[in-house]
């Protein structure tokens, strides 16, 4: 048994092959992009590591001496948790391989292996077992707290969204998903899947802007034996394991304009052929795309094309910014700080009434991912069980004088009141008056959300509600 050194345990690879120079050389080509990689022969040797070790991906092949690559995907499905699984098989044994995805295994790969295909395999198996882990672990935190597909938040522009949702993945078009960064389009993307006729089908996600442009094309089309240089076995393309299902393509805006062209007429044909095939394969795949680019202004510059915008905008999903979402940042931010709790074995942190305005009358250009990362900044280096103002980064301390920010600073100044003739007293209004100005200003604001007006005036609800009755009283 030999294993080569990674930076995480939580990285972990068991691969499993019994031809020793194949072994180390997926072992060595794993082990280059930061995984811990622990290679063995057997089934039964595979068997035993996964008994005793927390292994985050498998990639074993099908035929082993004794038992095969489904005892070990049998073994690997009953540990918890439950690893990633790719699966290796050599020429003629496709169908065995289709077999092992309908048994729970994330991904196969022909032999011999494309060791770039690895690479991406192993981070696409990675980042789908992540996502599981984190819906996971969000189901556990929220215990019996209501979401729609993990979206958190019941704020008028979130209860649009989710209804707009709803309506459209009962169509089949396909979708353009746009927003602000760190606004959660793959979220949107996967309740729109959940919510389908097709949920019962594989989700695909690619991100455009992470894929090589010479491997982009082989990726969502797969290739043949031979196509190109390095392609020694055959592959299927995205598009094929999408089948039935949605493929949602991230930073579509970054997708090169040749692979645009190809992407068109599998929209309009709806089949695809692999690289090197004369052979074209019929596929139902449901294509939802998202970016936080403007496509109309890369479209000027002839770096989108305007007939595939159109294909893709048969329906459009504009997810609306953080400091849009009302009284979502304040419930965002102490399921983010439970989730800290939660992960980490930190105390459960509340905010202060001055740390959450703060966080109120900020604008978040970084949106929920934004939000996310300063709630775990301010667990980890809050000294007590209370998050203060001092706890949150200069730019959110600051965030009340700047202006735009998406909340009133709190700060009245002369030029906001109605100033009388020079000499003039009785036409000055009185300290109740300008007071009341102000409250009701505030609740204009804030759409007549009182709980958030209070937070924003620096008072708690009952107080509010009171000086609102003396106004009623007094007039």
């Amino acid at each position: 048994m030999s294993v080569a050194r990674g930076d995480e345990l939580n990285n972990r690879v068991l691969v499993v092959e019994d031809d020793r120079g194949h072994r180390e050389l997926l072992a060595e080509e794993l082990a280059e992009v930061g995984y811990a990689v622990t290679a063995v022969e057997t089934a039964e040797e595979a068997e035993q590591v996964l008994r005793q070790q927390t292994v985050s991906l498998v990639v074993s092949d099908l035929r082993l001496p004794g038992a095969d690559g489904f005892h070990v995907l049998e073994v690997a499905r009953d540990t918890v948790p439950v690893p990633g699984f790719i699966m290796l098989t050599g020429f003629g044994t496709i169908d065995q391989a289709v077999t092992a995805l309908k048994a729970g295994a994330d991904d196969f790969l022909t032999k011999p292996v494309d060791l770039e295909h690895l690479r991406l395999a192993a981070e696409r198996v990675a980042e789908a077992r992540r996502l599981r882990a984190e819906v996971r672990q969000y189901r556990e935190v929220l215990a019996g707290d209501e979401s729609f597909h993990g979206m958190q938040g019941k704020s008028p522009a979130m209860l649009k969204l989710h209804d707009l949702i709803r309506r459209i993945a009962a169509a089949d078009g396909s979708v353009l998903i746009t927003g602000e960064s760190g606004t959660g389009k793959e979220l949107v993307a996967r309740a729109l899947h959940a919510e389908s006729a097709r949920a019962d089908g594989p989700f695909i996600a690619l991100n455009c802007a992470g894929i090589p442009e010479t491997l982009l094309e082989s990726e969502l089309l797969g290739h043949v034996a031979g196509a190109f240089s390095g392609a020694k076995g055959a592959r299927r393309g995205l598009f094929t394991e999408a089948d039935g299902g949605t493929l949602f393509l991230d930073e579509i805006a970054e997708m090169p304009v040749a692979m645009q062209s190809k992407l068109l007429r599998l929209l309009q044909d709806g089949r695809v052929r692999p690289v090197g095939s004369n052979e074209e394969i019929e596929t139902d795949v449901r294509i939802v795309a998202a970016t936080h680019q403007d496509l109309q202004e890369r479209i000027r510059h002839e770096q989108f094309r305007e007939d595939l915008y159109y294909r893709l905008e048969t329906f459009r999903i504009e997810i609306p910014p953080l400091r849009d979402r009302g009284d979502d940042i304040e419930r965002l931010a102490q399921q983010f700080l439970r989730e800290q709790a939660l992960a980490r074995g930190l105390p459960v942190r509340e905010l202060s009434p001055e740390a959450m305005r703060a966080l109120l009358r900020y604008g978040f250009p970084g949106n929920v991912r934004e939000l996310a990362s300063l709630m775990e900044r301010a667990a980890t280096l809050a000294s007590g069980e209370v998050i203060e103002l001092r706890d949150l980064p200069e730019r959110v301390r600051q965030s009340g004088a700047a202006s735009g920010s998406g909340e009133s600073s709190g700060n009245v100044s002369g030029a906001d009141l109605p100033i009388p003739g020079a000499g003039d007293d009785s036409h000055w209004p009185s300290l109740a008056e300008v007071e009341q100005a102000y409250l009701h200003r505030v609740l204009e604001h804030v759409e007549g959300n009182k709980q958030r007006a209070a937070r924003i005036l620096g008072i708690g609800r009952k107080t509010l509600y009171r000086k609102l009755g003396e106004s009623e009283s007094d007039s």
